[in-house]
C-alpha cells in the first residue's frame, strides 16, 4: 500500500520555495513573493475535468490566495495514496516580481478517504481558515468524508449533484446545525441575481402595495424539482409571509427556467433565455444579461462571505420543507 507522509510534502514545499526564487532572480531580478491567506482543500472524483478545475483555482489566487490541497479520488482499487507539489504564479500587471502560491495534488483510492485527515491537517497553514470544497455528492455522504470535514472552518458543496433534493437538504441542515463552521452550497448563491433582481421590483412602493391579497408563485428549473427551484420558491414564499400574504407555491416541470409570482392582477416573471434575464412586471419585460455562472465566480462569491448567513440558513430549512412536501 502506498502511503503520503505529510512531512515529506512540506519539505519538497520548502524545496519548492527555494528553487522558484533562484529561478525569480534569474529571470527579474526580484525573486518571488510568497501569498496565502487560506488552505483550499478541494475534493474531487478522478474523472472530474482536471484542466478545469486548474483554471478555477489560477483565477481564484490573485484574490484569494491559498495553499490548495487537490484530493482526487478514483474509486475503488488498491488502498493507497500519492502526490505531487507545484506553484501556481501569476505576475500583477504592471510589476515584476511574480506570486506564488502552493498546490498540492493527491490521488487516493476510496478505501482510503479515512486516512486524508491525518495527511491533510498537518498541512493546512496555522492560523489561517480551512475552506474545504467538495465537488462530488458521493463524497460528500460517504461516513469517511466526516472526519475530514470537522477540520475545514467552512465547507462549500454544490447540492444539485444530489439526485434527491431531500437527501441534499438533509445533509445542509446537519451542516448548519455544527456551529463551529460555516456551510456554503453553491446552488444557493447561483441565485444571488436572481434574488437581487426580483427585489428591486419590490423597492417600487406602489408594486408593494399591489400585493395585498393571496399570491401564486410558480417556479422552474429545466423540468424538473431541483434544489435550485426549492431554494427560490422557499425564498419568495419566506419574503411575503414576512408581509403577511398569504402564498402557494407550486414547482412546475415544464422544460423553461423562471420564477413567476401572480397576486390579483399583479404579475411579475423572471425567465432565463439562454444568457438572458428577462423581468417582465405587468407584461413590461426588461433584459439584463446573465451568463450562466462558473466555478470560480461562484467559489469567489461564497470565499467573501465571512459569517454566517441568517438568510440562507432560514431559506434551508423552508426549503427542506417544501421537497418533501412536493415529493
Amino acid at each position: 500500500m502506498a502511503t503520503v507522509a505529510p512531512e515529506k510534502i512540506l519539505k519538497q514545499l520548502a524545496e519548492l520555495w527555494v528553487t522558484s526564487g533562484k529561478q525569480g532572480a534569474e529571470e527579474s531580478g526580484h525573486g518571488v513573493l510568497r501569498a496565502c491567506t487560506m488552505t483550499l482543500v478541494v475534493v474531487a472524483e478522478h474523472g472530474d475535468d482536471v484542466s478545469a478545475l486548474g483554471e478555477t483555482l489560477a483565477a481564484l489566487m490573485p484574490e484569494h490566495p491559498a495553499r490548495a490541497i487537490v484530493i482526487r479520488l478514483h474509486g475503488g482499487g488498491e488502498r493507497g495514496l500519492s502526490e505531487r507539489v507545484y506553484a501556481q504564479c501569476w505576475m500583477p500587471f504592471g510589476q515584476r516580481r511574480q506570486i506564488c502560491c502552493e498546490q498540492v495534488e493527491i490521488v487516493a483510492s476510496d478505501d482510503a478517504l479515512g486516512d486524508l485527515p491525518s495527511v491533510v491537517l498537518p498541512l493546512a497553514v496555522p492560523d489561517l481558515p480551512v475552506i474545504l470544497w467538495c465537488r462530488s455528492a458521493r463524497i460528500l455522504q460517504a461516513a469517511e468524508f466526516e472526519p475530514l470535514s470537522r477540520m475545514a472552518t467552512r465547507v462549500l458543496m454544490d447540492s444539485g449533484g444530489f439526485q434527491a433534493p431531500g437527501a441534499a437538504f438533509d445533509w445542509l441542515e446537519a451542516a448548519v446545525a455544527r456551529q463551529h463552521q460555516l456551510t456554503g452550497d453553491l446552488a444557493w448563491t447561483h441565485l444571488t441575481r436572481w434574488r437581487e433582481m426580483l427585489s428591486q421590483v419590490f423597492e417600487n412602493r406602489q408594486n408593494l402595495a399591489r400585493l395585498a391579497g393571496p399570491a401564486r408563485v410558480r417556479v422552474c428549473d429545466g423540468g424538473q424539482a431541483t434544489t435550485r427551484a426549492l431554494y427560490l420558491a422557499a425564498w419568495v414564499r419566506d419574503g411575503l409571509d414576512r408581509l403577511g400574504v398569504a402564498t402557494g407555491v407550486s414547482v412546475s416541470r415544464e422544460a423553461a427556467t423562471f420564477v413567476e409570482m401572480s397576486c390579483g392582477d399583479f404579475t411579475v416573471r423572471l425567465e432565463r433565455q439562454g444568457e438572458t434575464l428577462v423581468r417582465t412586471v405587468d407584461g413590461v419585460s426588461l433584459c439584463t444579461n446573465l451568463p450562466v455562472p462558473s466555478d470560480y465566480l461562484l467559489v469567489r462569491e461564497e470565499l467573501g462571505i465571512v459569517r454566517r448567513d441568517p438568510v440562507f440558513e432560514k431559506t434551508l430549512a423552508s426549503a427542506a420543507r417544501l421537497a418533501y412536501a412536493t415529493e
